[in-house]
């Protein structure tokens, strides 16, 4: 069963305990357990908290991969399994970068990830602190609720947002900070506020809780009850990276509530677009598990309520690094929902695994899970557009959806710690462009993950500049992908083109043009090692003639394995 949080029976003479350790399988929780509460459904005693987890294989958390990738973890012990918990590599990290959480040596004053200065100024803002300060954001645009109650703003670009989700987070401290943080909508809301942008151009929405019946949709009964019960509990766990407390529930209950509304507004004209500035994420969570940072899946609730409001077809674009999991899964048979998915993979070595491009869905929903899976880290604005150009956007013009929902994570970006990979605000701003040009505009962007603090606040201000009516500037002129790239889209072309017969000329197109540079490139070759000479000359009467024409490639090639 995934995401289930068993209670062990315990009275406690004080309605909050000390921190329990609880130990099950390989891994260690530490939770900090509370009273019954008679009016928010916990369960009637108290105790500490287990999860089951689903088989993960050891390593395989977002953050587990990130410490693997920089820090080289062949030798971590399975019976040492903290989640965030120091291990024998980070004993000397003296500093955690404020922007991006990552570990510095303390002899080191920029972040080797991302660059910021050791001692950052980025909370420093007056913006970032005036905007959370008081605990009043919610009531300084009155107005802009009153509008939803019944009036219409075509022009008008929505947000939603409310500050009571920032009240989830990691409650135990551990030695390395969670990137899922509550500075992350922090940071957003400053950069908006400090572009005249929210509260300003953009309306703000009236936040609600989701529905129990709307959850029913997407989630089994029992994934919804193990989130609740997590508001019993001041700390607990649903995998080693995914965390909850006391607030967590009601946070993702008001963000599946806010993208639904949002959904709802767009599909009725009250709003033409919307920014769903909210968390915890959502792509990761399936029918019946939480992981991933993720609780309630977000996007899947916004689609089906759209569905409800009149949409008959949906087009879910997820621009994560990562693989949106759960909400492929929950669409996986519904021919309806179009989910196309542009992720980091590496062959199934990059978390969580799936979303390789041959998962193209299953029964009527064949061809309806569009997945493109980047071989390797460092992609750039020009291979996503690229794959925008000849996948994305001929397969979503064809599907012709009456609404769009972009899973907007930013965690691509350059700078990111868990992504990796190397996009920037003017990327993510020309994506947003191109789709807004389906659906008659209707378009609604649900931020996802993304952990780079400027990375994500300067990304998500160009894509609501868009929403607003902005135009990026982008050369379009010049959009050449990388090799590996080139090699996924093609790769992904030669697959979909069997549900998607409008794909057909561009795979025929790009397989002959790939086909001429790699001949150009052999007959090069070849046209090098003729003119050099075979290697007999080396003995002969030539042997002058080869010196002189190969002595110096060998030269070059002695110096580099000497540098090396």
């Amino acid at each position: 069963m995934g995401a289930t949080l068993l209670y062990e029976n315990k009275i406690l003479e004080e309605k909050v305990s000390d921190d329990v350790a609880t130990t099950r399988g390989s891994l260690t929780i530490k939770v900090a357990a509370m009273s019954n509460d008679a009016d928010n459904g916990c369960l009637g005693v108290s105790g500490a908290v287990q999860f089951e987890h689903n088989g993960e294989q050891r390593g395989n958390t977002l953050c587990d991969l990130h410490h693997q990738e920089n820090y080289g973890d062949d030798e971590y012990d399975e019976e040492d399994d903290s989640d965030w918990e120091p291990v024998n590599h980070l004993v000397f990290k003296k500093w955690f970068c404020s922007n991006c959480t990552m570990p510095n040596f303390d002899d080191v004053y920029h972040c080797d990830v991302c660059g910021e200065q050791k001692e950052s100024e980025i909370f420093s803002h007056e913006l970032f602190k005036h905007s959370f300060g008081d605990g009043n954001w919610n009531s300084i645009n009155t107005e802009s609720l009153q509008m939803f109650q019944g009036t219409s703003c075509k022009s008008s670009t929505a947000v939603g947002f409310d500050e009571r989700m920032l009240l989830h987070c990691e409650a135990v401290m551990k030695s390395h900070p969670h990137p899922e943080r509550p500075d992350r909508l922090k940071a957003i809301a400053a950069s908006l506020a400090a572009a005249g942008i929210f509260p300003g151009k953009c309306t703000l929405i009236p936040a609600r809780e989701i529905q129990l019946e709307e959850l029913q949709k997407v989630h089994s009964s029992d994934h919804i009850e193990a989130v609740q019960q997590s508001s019993c509990l001041l700390s607990s766990y649903f995998t080693p990276d995914t965390y909850a407390n006391q607030h967590s529930a009601l946070a993702a209950r008001l963000a599946a509530g806010l993208c639904a509304d949002l959904a709802i507004f767009i599909m009725s004209g009250k709003t033409s677009n919307g920014f769903a500035l909210v968390r915890p994420p959502g792509h990761h969570a399936g029918i019946r598990q939480a992981m991933g940072f993720c609780l309630h899946n977000n996007a899947a609730v916004a689609a089906l309520a759209a569905q409800t409001a009149g949409a008959n077809k949906v087009l879910i674009v997820d621009w994560d690094v990562h693989h949106g999991n759960g909400t492929q899964e929950i669409f996986d048979g519904n021919k309806s929902v179009l989910y196309v998915s542009l992720h980091r993979h590496e062959n199934g070595r990059f978390y969580p695994g799936t979303g390789a491009a041959n998962e193209v869905g299953v029964m009527d929903g064949k061809g309806y899970s569009v997945n493109i899976p980047w071989s390797r880290g460092g992609v750039g604005d020009n291979d996503y557009i690229f794959a925008f150009q000849h996948i994305v956007l001929p397969v979503a013009s064809e599907f012709a959806p009456d609404i769009t929902i972009i899973s907007a994570g930013f965690d691509a970006a350059r700078g990111d710690p868990l992504g990796g990979c190397d996009v920037t605000p003017a990327g993510y701003a020309m994506m947003t462009h191109m789709l807004s040009s389906l659906s008659q505009g209707k378009l609604l962007v649900i931020l996802e993950g993304g952990y780079n603090l400027r990375s994500i606040s300067s990304s998500a201000t160009a894509v609501i500049k868009v929403l607003l009516g902005e135009i990026p500037r982008y050369d379009m002129s010049d959009v050449k992908p990388s090799k590996a790239g080139l090699e996924t889209v093609l790769q992904v072309l030669k697959i979909q083109m069997k549900f998607w017969p409008i794909l057909g000329t561009k795979f025929e197109a790009l397989r002959a043009e790939w086909k001429l540079v790699a001949s150009n490139r052999r007959k090069f070759g070849k046209r090098r090692r003729f003119f050099l000479g075979p290697i007999w000359w080396r003995w002969g009467a030539k042997r002058f003639v080869y010196e002189l024409l190969y002595g110096h490639r060998k030269m070059r090639r002695h110096s580099k394995r000497f540098l090396l």
